[in-house]
This record gives C-alpha cells, structure tokens and sequence, in this order.
C-alpha cells in the first residue's frame, strides 16, 4: 500500500470507482479529501461524452463531493483533441449531446452537414434514423467515422442501457467502414490525463473498476493499475482475462485503510 501512497497523482475513473448512479461510494470522501490535502495530482476520466467538466464538477457537488471542474477529462474532450491534431481547422457533423458538440467548438472544430472531414458519434438520447441516414450518407462520401468510446453498453439510473459502440454499429455495418474509437481502451485517453497531470507514466497509478477498458488502457499505458472491485468486475472475472491488475482492492477508500461495505 505504500508505494500506491507514494504516488504523486491519481487517474481515477468516475462511474464504479467515485460514484455509482447518484451516489458517492464508501471511503470516496476520505480519498478525494487525502488528495488535495496531501497535495496529489488528479484528475477524473470518464469514457462518457455527455457531460461537460463543469457539468460534472457540479454532479458530484450535489453529492456532497467538491472537486474543481479543472479535475475532469472526458472522451469528448479526447475527442476534439485528437480531431484537431491530426486536422487542425477540421469540420464534423455529429450525434452526440451538447457537451461533445462544445469540446469540438473548443478545438475549433465547426459543425457541417454538408461535406465534413469527420463523422463523430456518442451517447446521445435524441438518436434517430434521420440522423443514422445523414451520417450513412456523410460517411459513403468519403467522411471518416469516429467513436468518442467503444462502449456497447453503459449502466444508468434506469439500469443498462446502448453506447457509442451500439450506436455506431449501423453505420458501420451499412457503409462496410470501421470506425475510429478515442476512448478506453485507447491508452490515448490515458496519455491525455498524463499530460494534464504533467506526470511521467511511473509516478501515477490508474483506479478503474473494469478489466475490459480501464486496466487494458492502464497496462497499455506502461502505468500501475488499480481494479476496485466497487463497480463493473468482480473477483471471480479477473481470471477471464490474459492479463492482471498490478494492485487489487475492494474500493478506494482501501488505499487509506478505510473499511469498505
């Protein structure tokens, strides 16, 4: 536990690991508290689009939780970064919320439903067959297709519901095109939260609940990983899987010795 201590920031994955649905998790408190008391680098990554940092910021205070909006990065934010480096100036036309729609104005990124260099998808509650049809379209003439994640499902109040990589089949499957996914288990949304952190790979450690997407990410990423068993995976998947966690706990709070439910 002490060279997890020692670390000189965190990469913390949000839904499982901080809170699930609209509540805190055990010893979550007691772990952000330890972070900015201690002077530790953080920062929360979510592979979700469909909230801004501020919107964020502002869920977890309502949860008793206050942590700066400058501590969230999201696959939308990943998302409009990577668009812009590889086409600075680039136009999109997307299927997404509000918040994926802002990280691309913010990276100078205009909407276009015309003739867009890129087509880019992610959870959103007002997909439709219009919007399939026109991104069908878009994509057959010669638009390239991007995912902000792979997710095929995501857990909600209202239980399991389609995420990017569901919706994003249809197009893929009528155009015969592949699409690009930035999010987990991309190790670039991790490099990303490495330089907001300006923390070499060795002095962080990455908190998932998910062997699939956040320990992949984090092995991939040359960063020690940590499972809590708070969210998606239990004990008994991990075998499942060709690869391991470096450090196994039962929630975060565990890193302070916090008795966890």
């Amino acid at each position: 536990m002490e060279q997890i201590l020692n670390k000189k920031g965190f990469i913390c994955d949000m839904d499982g690991v901080i809170y699930h649905g609209e509540k805190i998790l055990d010893g979550v408190s007691d772990f952000v508290n330890w972070m900015i008391n201690t002077g530790k680098k953080f920062v929360f990554l979510t592979n979700s689009p469909e909230k801004t940092p501020h919107e964020l910021s502002m869920k977890l205070e309502r949860m008793g939780l206050s942590v700066p909006h400058s501590n969230f990065y999201t696959s939308a934010m990943a998302t409009a970064a990577f668009l812009s480096s590889q086409n600075p100036g680039c136009t999109a036309y997307v299927i997404g919320e509000a918040a994926l729609t802002k990280a691309l104005y913010d990276q100078n990124i205009y909407m276009n439903d015309v003739n867009p260099d890129y087509v880019v998808v992610g959870e959103t509650r007002t997909y439709n067959f219009e919007k399939i049809e026109k991104a069908i379209e878009l994509v057959n003439k010669g638009a390239k297709l991007i995912g902000a994640n792979p997710d095929i499902t995501g857990p909600t109040i209202k239980g399991i519901m389609p995420a990017t990589g569901s919706l994003i089949a249809p197009i893929e499957i009528a155009t015969g095109k592949k699409a690009y996914f930035v999010g987990k288990p991309n190790p670039l949304m991790l490099r990303h939260g490495l330089k907001k952190l300006n923390c070499h790979s060795d002095e962080i450690a990455f908190i998932g609940d998910r062997m699939d997407t956040d320990i992949i990410a984090g092995i991939e990423s040359n960063v020690d990983t940590i499972l809590v068993l708070s969210g998606v995976t239990s004990r008994e998947d991990i075998d499942k899987f060709p690869y391991r966690p470096k450090y196994i706990l039962n929630g975060v709070g565990d890193i302070l010795n916090i008795n966890i439910k």
